[in-house]
């Protein structure tokens, strides 16, 4: 087990660092350069889509265009943005939020081009049920053998990778910080999440809008509100967070110490890696939740879906960023004025890591338990949200590969792992969700270059 987990984390390196980085980087310039920047053009347009003619309300088949954004932001907005963005901080400095911005910005015309193709592509059955997503436009970018090969690839790792492991390791999360927080074992934690989970599961589609529509905007309240009355308390800390973004984005070299290559790389590297599988931009899971909105053209639903991104980034694992740094960073922070190597002995010294680093910044202010308690809220949010959601993209992809009535197989097996999620921590379970979970990238990516000239077609027409 110890050598596989070797092997996994090896791959997982060199596909993060090298590939990924370069290729998702470079689908989302490339598709900004032929849509005439997008995301600047139609971003106004994105937010009246999306909020215009807000409903709770989907129409007879699929959903509405903001039932649709409910579940991609579901998915988006995971633990990813407590853990991901604390750790691209403590590694690469509070400059890699700034290349988090930036990879946020080319990622919302990438998801644009994903969630058109997906409108574009989708499938309806007699009995009205909206099928849509990667493995459909992986078909029509090359209708041969190699489409079959990419798309049952792309369901494989997709299933495995969100559908099982990811919740599993979802589920854990929420194991771990409730037995915290509240002190209850983490078992009975694992029956309740379990129960409400095959709830969703069980009602299909038309369940899980109904209930990713209402979480959504209440975890995002309640994690915004309570970051907002964090910053209220370090207001005087505030330009100076701002100015430590800008700072070590440039000079990173300044804090984590090494050359100024070394420490550049870092920085753009651990921004641009955390942020790409925060907003999940080219990964290929959102479109299947755009693929099911009722709406006039593709067009609009990938302006909706870049919103998703936004909020995603610029909102939420924004006020991360600012509650840590300005905590932690900054005034009596114990990191505060903090170089290279005495940034590194600190670090130790403060056993600060990725998993407890926005546990202390609120604790800082306030106390343990109170800390304790507001993570593991948002955290109960954030990665049931992500189940939820995470279990539909999988069940699609299921679906595709077995037929409809194995669907109920799938779900059956979906709440095994989110039980076992809640009690069993395996490193290797998590080296391979996020092995999967890049796997998954390569097809999906390779078919919206194939595509582009239908995304192009469609964000000129917006002209």
């Amino acid at each position: 087990m110890e050598k596989l987990l070797e092997i996994v984390s090896c791959i997982n390196d060199g596909m993060s660092d090298y590939v990924l980085l370069f290729l998702l980087a470079g689908a989302g310039m490339y598709f900004t350069a032929i849509t005439r920047f997008v995301q600047i053009r139609c971003f106004a347009e994105g937010w009246r889509n999306a909020f215009g003619k807000f409903s709770f309300h989907g129409k007879s088949n699929g959903a509405s265009s903001f039932q649709a954004l409910s579940a991609a932001v579901a998915a988006q907005v995971g633990t990813g943005n407590i853990v991901g963005a604390s750790g691209a901080i403590l590694i690469g400095g509070p400059g890699a939020i700034f290349w988090m911005w930036i990879i946020a910005f080319f990622g919302m015309a990438t998801i644009y081009a994903e969630a058109v193709l997906a409108q574009k592509t989708r499938i309806t059955d007699p009995d009205g049920t909206i099928h849509g997503g990667p493995v459909y436009y992986i078909k029509q970018a090359f209708p041969n053998w190699l489409g079959t090969l990419l798309a049952v690839f792309f369901a494989v790792a997709i299933i495995i990778s969100l559908g099982f492991m990811g919740c599993m390791v979802q589920a854990n999360s929420i194991g771990e910080t409730c037995c915290n927080a509240f002190g209850v074992k983490a078992w009975q934690v694992g029956l309740i999440i379990s129960a409400l989970s095959a709830g969703v599961f069980l009602g299909g589609v038309s369940r899980l809008v109904s209930v990713t529509e209402k979480v959504v905007p209440v975890m995002a309240f309640i994690y915004l509100l309570g970051g907002i009355v964090i910053l209220c308390i370090r207001i005087q800390y505030i330009p100076e967070t701002f100015a430590l973004i800008f700072k070590y984005a440039i000079h990173p070299e300044a804090l984590i110490g090494g050359g100024i290559g070394f420490a550049l790389k870092t920085a753009i590297s651990q921004g641009a890696k955390r942020g790409l599988f925060s907003n999940e931009a080219g990964m290929g899971s959102t479109p299947h939740a755009h693929a099911i909105a009722n709406v006039k053209s593709p067009h609009v639903q990938g302006t909706v879906a870049m919103i998703g991104v936004f909020i995603d980034t610029a909102i939420v694992l924004t006020m991360t960023a600012l509650i840590v740094i300005s905590t932690v960073y900054t005034g009596n922070g114990p990191l505060a004025g903090a170089s290279g190597e005495t940034y590194t002995a600190l670090l130790k010294s403060a056993n600060l890591t990725q998993t407890n680093l926005v546990q202390y910044a609120v604790s800082s202010v306030s106390t343990q338990n109170i800390g304790n308690i507001f993570v593991a809220v948002c955290l109960l949010f954030f990665a049931f949200s992500t189940i939820l959601s995470w279990n539909f993209f999988g069940k699609i992809n299921f679906s595709y590969l077995f037929g409809r009535k194995a669907v109920f197989v799938y779900s059956a097996l979906a709440i095994i792992f989110i039980f076992l999620g809640t009690v069993v921590k395996s490193d290797l379970v998590w080296a391979l969700q996020d092995m999967f979970n890049q796997l998954m990238v390569l097809p999906n990516v390779i078919a919206l270059f194939a595509l582009s000239a239908l995304v192009r077609k469609s964000a000129l027409k917006s002209e």
